[in-house]
């Protein structure tokens, strides 16, 4: 640990040396703002335009995979040390150093990330078995629905007492922020300590895919419900609105699912005969993006799209791929995921504006909200109906909002009614405390209530 502590400084150094030598640390020298004027008037190609880029994505690798070693050493996900990282860098600022302000406006840089998130939800969808999903019992579907409801309007109502002068549709959103769980933290901590195969782990972790899919067409409501009253002239949400914003959430998925299964495997028994390389990879990300683009022409966010693709790829379409010698797409998939994903995260810690937690109203709001993200979550265990099932432990294990969260906040940044940002920047950073603190609890809390519940079972046989 020492010697990574003496890694890591002479790292952050080397950055802040580079960037001073690169822009002398002022913004109207750095890499974002410098232009070449005289190349664009003579017709060459402006290095401008991939020079901050390439000296982006220098600094976000090396940050990322270094804040994602130091805190798996702690037994925590790599992603808390990619967000974490972000937020340092994110805020040299603070003690007068601001060359790498520019990584939090460079629109190359976010578009990198955008595509960072669609990847990871495609892997997500990759990763869920529909089949699997529905043959994990009504229990965890009622536990996946309780972790739903309760965790919104809690989230509704601890927005609408601290942000009182906003409009609903931000106490909406927050409450949408609240929903979903991530799976990978949970799986992480189960198969840790040898419980995936529990009746608490199988609980748990079929109740966080259903309740990720939940939390998915929650997000689509509120975000075709804004985006609808947005356009409507101030009409207000009504019912036919609601209405027709849930079918179309829910239509997209199902839809997507029933045409998808008709075509892609005639698509990839299509692309057996393509001698070209890379058809299997081709073929996947067309219709990843293809669905991201469709879910976004209709008012659903893209990653709504990529996870319902994702969902499509069963193994069996592209058996006849691996049966020639080719890697399946998961692992095809894989490495794309390792390089684009953590920029998406590092840069959701850069845009976290520490100075909003000098308000002490906003810290109140984080811890307050972080505690209604977890009681919220407790709901849960109203829905364990198998005997000799820890309740407690399948509602700790449904705490992590984890990437899911993230992502909300981030399209909640991104998104406008009445000319403002749904989520504003401290109400961002409150839920990015929040995300954060969840997940750093769950995995102590969930080991020491699954194994102190198996202790007690050893112990009462044994007397």
């Amino acid at each position: 640990m020492k010697n990574f502590g003496r890694a890591l400084l002479i790292t952050i150094f080397a950055i802040i040396a580079v960037s001073l030598a690169f822009g002398q640390g002022d913004p109207a020298h750095n890499p974002v703002t410098e232009t070449h004027s005289e190349g664009s008037e003579a017709g060459v190609h402006p290095e401008g335009v991939a020079v901050p880029v390439l000296f982006a994505l220098i600094v976000v690798l090396v940050v990322a995979k270094l804040g994602g070693d130091l805190l798996e050493r702690i037994h925590q996900p790599a992603v808390l040390g990619e967000l974490l990282f972000g937020v340092v860098i994110g805020n040299l600022a603070l003690i007068g150093f601001d060359g790498l302000e520019f990584l939090k406006y460079n629109v190359s840089f976010e578009v990198l990330a955008e595509i960072g998130v669609i990847i990871l939800l495609f892997e997500v969808g990759l990763e869920t078995n529909i089949k699997e999903m529905m043959s994990v019992g009504a229990s965890s579907f009622v536990v996946a629905t309780f972790g739903v409801i309760a965790p919104f309007f809690l989230g509704w109502g601890v927005s609408a007492f601290f942000l009182p002068n906003d409009p609903i549709y931000v106490h909406i959103f927050i409450g949408a922020t609240q929903c979903a769980t991530s799976v990978g933290i949970t799986a992480r901590v189960l198969k840790d300590i040898n419980k995936v195969k529990s009746a608490e782990g199988k609980i748990i972790l079929g109740a966080a895919v259903i309740d990720d899919v939940m939390g998915l067409v929650v997000l689509s409501v509120v975000t075709g419900l804004i985006a609808a009253t947005s356009t409507g002239n101030g009409e207000g949400i009504s019912s036919i609105t609601i209405l027709w914003v849930v079918a179309k959430a829910v239509g997209f998925i199902a839809g997507a699912i029933l045409i998808g299964n008709l075509l892609v495997p005639r698509v990839m028994k299509f692309g057996l005969r393509v001698r070209a390389t890379g058809v299997l990879l081709s073929i996947a990300l067309t219709v990843c993006f293809l669905l991201a683009f469709l879910a976004e022409k209709i008012g659903l966010a893209a990653i709504v799209g990529a996870f319902a693709a994702g969902l499509l790829m069963d193994d069996v379409y592209y058996k006849g791929y691996v049966d020639r010698g080719e890697h399946g797409l998961g692992e095809l998939i894989h490495p794309i995921a390792i390089f684009l994903v953590p920029i998406f995260f590092v840069r959701m810690g850069l845009l976290v504006d520490l100075k909003t937690f000098g308000d002490p109203s906003i810290l109140g709001f984080a811890l307050v909200l972080t505690l209604a993200a977890i009681v919220g979550k407790q709901a849960c265990s109203l829905g364990v109906w198998q005997k000799g099932a820890s309740r407690l432990a399948v509602g700790l294990g449904m705490i992590p909002r984890g990437e899911v969260g993230l992502i909300f906040a981030k399209i909640g940044a991104t998104i406008t009614y009445a000319g403002a940002a749904v989520v504003s920047p401290s109400t961002y950073s409150a839920v990015v405390i929040m995300v954060m603190i969840t997940t750093l609890v769950t995995p102590p809390l969930l080991k020491v209530s699954l194994l102190r519940g198996e202790g007690s079972l050893k112990k009462g046989q044994t007397a």
